[in-house]
């Protein structure tokens, strides 16, 4: 096996090799079919296969899932035979097959950024998991956005909560003044579980580093340590490879945030939080933050694993409803409808409005598909949507981790601590 230093050495020249080039696909017509290539093949990337298979069995849509990667060979070959396409343990070697022209990501965070700047060079389409780096990794971010408007691909971010209507029309009244000048937001994340054996299940206890699984390859640029069956398959409970509810969970509330309020980087974030119910873990289980803007705005990001209190209305399995707040007014989601509730001395009317469609994770899938056909960036989570959360969600580990706060220097695009 190769020294870690080799492989990632080898890895950069191989990197290189596969690049093919950044010249403007064409636009695809309606029937022309697109190839999908997974690169982790997990619980998660299985949740992706599943949806791809769906748009092409169920809905006709013109795509195949042609090629298959993981780490771990027994699950890489479980996904190539359940959907036929090639399998191999080298995401590069992945990138290099032609009939791949877009790459699922779903790996562990830390290789995110990595993988993507990769198959963006080799010419590639994405979809990568959130968070969209490890919380170590601002300029990987930094950089994978750079790259991305260098080499025109397209980047969907999986928040697939950003496929709801509902953000995208409380968005729109934002900007058309309803609420007034905006102020103050909440969200937030609340749910049971350590991500131990039952959320993130061992394959095999007795596996080794060898032909069958490449430990080297899963630490990447990780802090080098010698092989832990637990940490190859429960990597979400260390802070190598995760950040707990911050990174983890946070995406989902605070993007549509970000989105809906039309904000980029933070002025500063504080955070507090750690583990106060799962002990065996290395990261939080519980998270709190606050994220002041330039604009003015703060934005509260509440959440803990310890509790799903069902009293909290949530668009999803224990995702707390956001409000945006304005001097006139604030604007909610309560069932199926969006709510304007008019501020004290404000002479607005309460208002009502019709969400118009619900989160569909097959339809965050299609949105990316057609706009790789079309080649027009009109995606529901874009790259730098991304690019602007993970910002603050890394500045708010940061500042928990260091008791400090974390300011942000927007000229030179750097976190100060």
């Amino acid at each position: 096996m190769n020294t870690r230093r080799e492989f990632l050495k080898t890895a950069a020249a191989t990197t290189a090799a596969v690049m093919v080039g950044t010249a403007a696909r064409p636009i695809l017509g309606a029937n022309e079919r697109l190839g999908v290539g997974f690169i982790g093949c997990g619980g998660r990337a299985g949740s992706h296969m599943g949806m791809v298979k769906h748009l092409k069995e169920q809905q006709n849509y013109p795509v195949d899932l042609v090629a298959f990667c993981d780490t771990y060979r027994p699950r890489m070959e479980r996904a190539a035979k359940a959907h036929g396409g090639k399998g191999t343990m080298d995401h590069r070697e992945l990138l290099a097959d032609p009939k791949v022209d877009v790459v699922c990501i779903a790996t562990p965070d830390h290789h995110h950024a990595h993988q993507a700047i990769d198959a963006v060079r080799a010419g590639k389409d994405v979809y990568v998991e959130k968070p969209l780096t490890h919380w170590r990794q601002f300029e990987m971010a930094k950089q994978l956005a750079d790259e991305v408007k260098k080499t025109g691909r397209l980047v969907q971010v999986g928040s697939q909560g950003m496929s709801d209507g509902a953000w995208h029309q409380i968005g729109k009244l934002v900007q058309d003044g309803l609420i007034g000048r905006p102020i103050h937001a909440d969200c937030g994340y609340f749910r049971v579980g350590d991500w131990g054996e039952v959320g993130m299940p061992i394959d095999d206890k007795n596996v080794k580093p060898g032909p069958d699984l490449n430990w080297e390859a899963f630490l990447g640029d990780s802090p080098k340590r010698d092989f832990d069956v637990s940490r190859y398959f429960r990597w979400r409970m260390y802070e190598d490879y995760a950040g707990g509810p911050c990174t983890d969970l946070f995406p989902h509330s605070l993007t549509p945030v970000v989105s809906m309020l039309g904000v980029t980087f933070p002025s500063l974030v504080v955070a507090t939080g750690g583990m106060f119910r799962y002990t065996e873990r290395e990261v939080p289980d519980t998270f709190n933050m606050l994220i002041d803007y330039p604009q003015k705005i703060t934005v509260a990001v509440l959440g803990t694993q310890g509790n799903n209190d069902p009293t909290i209305p949530g668009r999803g399995a224990g995702q707390k409803m956001p409000t945006i707040r304005g001097w006139e007014g604030s604007l909610t989601v309560v069932g199926k409808e969006v709510v304007f509730a008019p501020a004290e001395g404000s002479k607005k009317q309460r208002q009502v409005f019709p969400v118009e469609h619900g989160e569909n994770n097959i339809d965050h899938w299609k949105n990316l598909l057609d706009c790789s056909k079309s080649r027009k960036n009109e995606l529901n989570a874009p790259i730098e949507l991304g690019y602007h959360v993970q910002t603050a969600l890394i500045m708010g580990y940061l500042a928990m981790k260091q008791g400090k706060t974390a300011k942000f220097d927007g000229e030179k695009q750097q976190i100060v601590l």
